[in-house]
């Protein structure tokens, strides 16, 4: 496993349900293109698997 994972939020999560968008607020993304840089743990690999269709994710 990388140390960071870079996920940028790519798509706009105003029609995903309510936990996804919950999710994406706890993954510290407010705003379309926003990168956060996040440590590799599995916590954050589920958090990010929910929202796999709204994130981008790179290993750093």
């Amino acid at each position: 496993m990388a140390e960071k994972l870079r996920v940028t939020l790519v798509k706009s999560p105003i029609g995903a349900i309510p936990k996804q968008k919950a999710t994406i607020e706890s993954l510290g993304l407010r705003k379309m293109h926003k990168t956060v840089e996040l440590p590799d743990n599995e916590a954050i690999r589920g958090m990010i698997w929910h929202v796999k269709h709204l994130v981008k994710v790179e290993e750093i």
